[in-house]
């Protein structure tokens, strides 16, 4: 078995697919690159076997077969090489030799068929949208996901496609967004949670990608093909927790700002609030905004006073400022309204401009309970 292949091109692939690979497998052949060789295809898959990704590259070739290349040393030698053609032979004594301009290198190589096969979907329905879409509602979400090992289906974003758009909804039972598309929609009703990791794998590949990606899902898994890649995961398994119910519905009191500013000023107090309430208090009255912080460990305060627009009875509220500056940091638009009912009730979030037609955002964060 025999090819020549760019160096550039082979890094830039495996790069990619080396995001899958754990720092710890429990199968050893885990911590190799599957190479599978067919005629001048070579495709090249990556697994931890709860998600698998493929992508191929044109090599010049005229034979097949298949072979497993430790991933860590392989990725090592590439990235050290100026762009050059590369030839892999593999050698009688169970090695693959690299040529290069300027040297030789055998490594040693596993069979492919110690390799874990991909899932093959049954009966998937199928959904596509454009690269972009998708890597923006990945990032606009997966911040506000959980960590619980115990609450595991509360760690993904769940999708929720219908006839009307696609919803996207990360909750840790802090804060919660919700991004809505209705310039795009699925043929069917479908509903599933997919992992963290996977998703990032996505959102670094995809994003500012026009191309289409169709993603084809069932109960159990979810395949996501684009370009010469495919990536295939294992679905959370579980109920999503009812989110809209957590939504308060009526919001007289209406606060818009502009974001920048709220968000420097937010940062600022911060600094000065409990290292771990991360406690900060919004006060509202008139067209004025005070936002304060106060560690009493320490005597550490700040408050600050901002202009605003604001409706509805004077009140005080006080927030984790944590989560607020990541939503605030999290929304591309110059204002923001920030809707409340009751200091015990969630603030929601929205951006007032900077939206794409059809897309939606609604960010929603718990208060903290204030000490007099």
């Amino acid at each position: 078995m025999k090819f020549i292949v760019s160096s550039s091109q082979l890094l830039r692939q495996l790069q990619i697919l080396g995001g899958v690979i754990n720092s710890n497998n429990t199968l050893p052949i885990l911590d190799n690159f599957l190479f599978e060789l067919s005629n001048d295809q070579l495709l090249i898959s990556a697994s931890d076997l709860e998600t698998t990704m493929t992508t191929s590259i044109e090599v010049e070739a005229d034979e097949s077969g298949s072979l497993a290349v430790p991933a860590r040393l392989l990725l090592d030698i590439l990235k050290t090489f100026p762009e050059q053609p590369l030839t892999f032979k593999v050698e009688e004594n169970h090695t693959i030799e690299i040529s290069s301009n300027s040297g030789k290198y055998a490594l040693a190589y596993a069979d492919g068929d110690e390799f874990p096969k991909a899932v093959e979907l049954d009966n998937p329905s199928k959904t596509a949208l454009t690269g972009n879409i998708l890597a923006t509602a990945i990032s606009k979400t997966i911040f506000a996901s959980g960590n619980d090992d115990l609450r595991p289906v509360m760690s993904g974003v769940f999708f929720q496609f219908s006839t009307e758009g696609l919803t996207f909804v990360a909750t840790d039972a802090h804060k919660l967004v919700k991004y809505v598309r209705k310039d795009v929609n699925a043929n069917e009703v479908a509903e599933f949670i997919m992992p963290k990791k996977p998703l990032n794998l996505l959102k670094n590949i995809l994003s500012g990608n026009d191309e289409d990606v169709t993603i084809e899902y069932n109960d159990t898994n979810a395949k996501f093909t684009f370009g010469d890649s495919i990536l295939i995961c294992r679905l959370i398994d579980g109920k999503y927790p009812n989110y809209e119910a957590v939504i308060p519905k009526e919001n007289p009191n209406k606060l818009t700002l502009e974001r920048s500013i709220f968000y420097n000023s937010v940062r600022r107090v911060s600094i000065f609030s409990s290292k771990t309430t991360h406690q900060i208090r919004l006060k509202m009255a008139g067209t004025e905004l005070k936002i304060s912080a106060e560690d009493i460990d320490f005597s550490n305060k700040a408050d600050e006073r901002l202009q605003c627009s604001y409706e509805g009875d004077d009140m005080q509220i006080g927030f984790n400022s944590k989560f607020l500056l990541e939503m605030l940091n999290n929304l591309n638009s110059n204002d923001i309204l920030l809707e409340m009912s009751l200091p015990n009730r969630a603030g929601i979030l929205t951006p007032i401009d900077g939206l794409e037609e059809g897309e939606e955002i609604t960010m929603l964060v718990m208060p903290v309970m204030l000490s007099n």
